[in-house]
């Protein structure tokens, strides 16, 4: 896989796949950046093209718009939050391909930095017609001499200015995507033992290819969020009114068979928050994990728990963290992801924030960055990358 150093950008246009998909909050109207961490991870390589003389045109999405016109899913503010990170003018676009944007594009001078409006304007973007992705991918591939994929929350999807493109073009990995892609290959090849995965968030049937292919690798894990309780089910535990996967009991007693073949320790909470109502209001109590009432719905691990995973954790060498612990988002259910957290960042191991909901609990924590070995910014693609699966984003860059 070739990586900037094997370019000349030099004078020449590079089209950068950048993930600047951050989360938008509305203030009096206007669209307000609550999280700039993805622009932030994307300025390295767009740096590094622009001061190398190239002209960078950059390609992104934000949110689901489906193909239509969203106004308040513009990348406007994200290109002027580009700007002021950058420390240069960003020039933004109100067209996505066509001769405006190619217009745009011949106005720019060597070292000059332009987005493109929202990728997924377009409908081919994601189209599953691959027809229609690449006439988009020629369109994009129209306005650049060199392909640069940097957006590693992007990599797992088959989409025009992922894949499409780049089978157009000469082309790279950016520094983020090179990162991320040795970091995963890392943890899954050559971890440093004892490795242990702490895996939350709320639905066990999101995870199951990801535990199974751990399970092959994985010295210890350790389960807390919404699918643990599934798992407390299927060792016969009442959950009350918690979040539960009927339908996944057996799959997930298999799983746990498994693990104990394999001599993989699975560790469950011992103790819940639960509450009487989903809402930070509610009434709450810790309960033995086992013991959940009806009526009552963990939102929470608790501290026995806390601690337990502590424990677990002391002596690990790489330990990789996806999903919450809790409904992190509310007070009165925080503690145990940032317990977690905390416990990460003290651990003198290798390791590796899996993006998503993770990612944004650290930075809602203001725990700093550089006490993590890696924080992922693409929660899909680091589950895609754990399971094993072939990423087509990393795979068409190792195309000749």
């Amino acid at each position: 896989m070739k990586t900037l150093q094997d370019l000349d950008v030099a004078g020449r246009t590079v089209l950068v796949r950048s993930d600047l998909n951050v989360p938008l909050a509305q203030a009096d109207g206007v669209p307000t950046i609550t999280d700039d961490g993805r622009i932030q991870a994307s300025l390295p390589t767009i740096r590094t093209l622009s001061q190398g003389g190239a002209r960078v045109v950059i390609v992104a999405h934000l949110g689901r718009p489906k193909g239509e016109v969203v106004e308040e899913l513009s990348l406007a503010p994200v290109a002027a939050r580009m700007s002021d990170l950058l420390g240069q003018p960003v020039t933004f676009s109100a067209a996505t391909t066509g001769s405006e944007a190619a217009a745009e594009v011949r106005s720019m001078s060597d070292g000059d930095v332009l987005v493109l409006e929202n990728i997924r304007f377009d409908a081919r973007e994601t189209s599953k017609d691959p027809a229609e992705r690449q006439a988009l991918a020629r369109e994009l591939a129209d306005l650049a001499d060199v392909y640069v994929s940097d957006g590693f929350g992007v990599v797992h999807r088959e989409q025009a200015s992922v894949t499409d493109v780049a089978r157009l073009l000469p082309h790279a990995a950016g520094q983020l995507v090179g990162a991320e892609t040795e970091v995963f290959r890392k943890v899954l090849d050559d971890p440093e033992r004892p490795y242990v995965v702490i895996l939350g968030g709320s639905k066990v049937s999101d995870k199951l290819g990801v535990i199974g292919n751990l399970l092959q690798s994985v010295d210890r894990l350790l389960i807390g969020g919404g699918m643990c309780f599934t798992f407390l089910a299927a060792q016969g535990h009442p959950v009350g009114d918690s979040l539960l996967e009927s339908d996944q009991i057996e799959t997930v007693r298999a799983v746990l068979a498994d693990a104990v073949a394999r001599g993989v320790d699975v560790v469950l909470p011992i103790d819940v928050v639960v509450a009487d109502d989903f809402s930070p209001d509610a009434r709450t109590r810790v309960v033995a994990a086992d013991a959940i009432p009806d009526g009552w719905r963990g939102l929470d691990i608790g501290p026995g728990t806390v601690e337990l995973f502590r424990e677990r954790l002391a002596d690990a060498r790489t330990i990789v963290w996806n999903g919450p612990m809790g409904v992190f988002e509310m007070a009165a259910f925080e503690n145990g992801t940032r317990s977690v957290a905390e416990a990460v960042a003290d651990a003198d191991a290798f390791t590796v924030i899996g993006g998503g909901d993770s990612a944004a609990a650290v930075r809602q924590f203001g725990i700093d960055d550089d006490r993590f070995s890696h924080i992922s910014t693409g929660g899909g693609a680091s589950l895609e990358f754990l399971e094993g699966k072939t990423l087509p984003g990393i795979a068409v860059l190792e195309e000749s």
